[in-house]
């Protein structure tokens, strides 16, 4: 009887293009925030294109087309961002894990 194999492709070196620069409009972002109390659990890290894009359509209430205009990049790229920014702060109130912004 002939079965079928599935194969997983395994990806070798640079595969895909390299992601696009964002335009990032906020300075000074602090380098972390500490929850009270604090667990000793691995902290959470958001970049400051996730933080960017969340504070365009949050507290700006921008759209993601015009959010994506302001950062140069595409309103998936935004939407995608957003989400990310919004299931870390989430995940880190909730357990009451720290935040680390990271530096470019």
């Amino acid at each position: 009887m002939f079965q079928h194999q599935w194969r997983r492709r395994h990806r070798h070196g640079n595969v895909g293009r390299p992601p696009k620069p964002v335009t990032i409009t906020s300075t000074n972002l602090p380098e972390k925030f500490e929850p009270t109390p604090k667990r000793n659990a691995e902290p959470i890290f958001l970049e400051p294109a996730e933080i960017e894009a969340l504070k365009l359509v949050e507290l700006e209430k921008l759209t993601f087309e015009e959010a994506a205009a302001r950062m140069k990049v595409s309103r998936n790229t935004v939407w995608r961002l957003a989400e990310k920014a919004r299931e870390k702060l989430a995940k880190a109130i909730v357990e009451s894990r720290e935040i680390l912004i990271q530096r470019e």
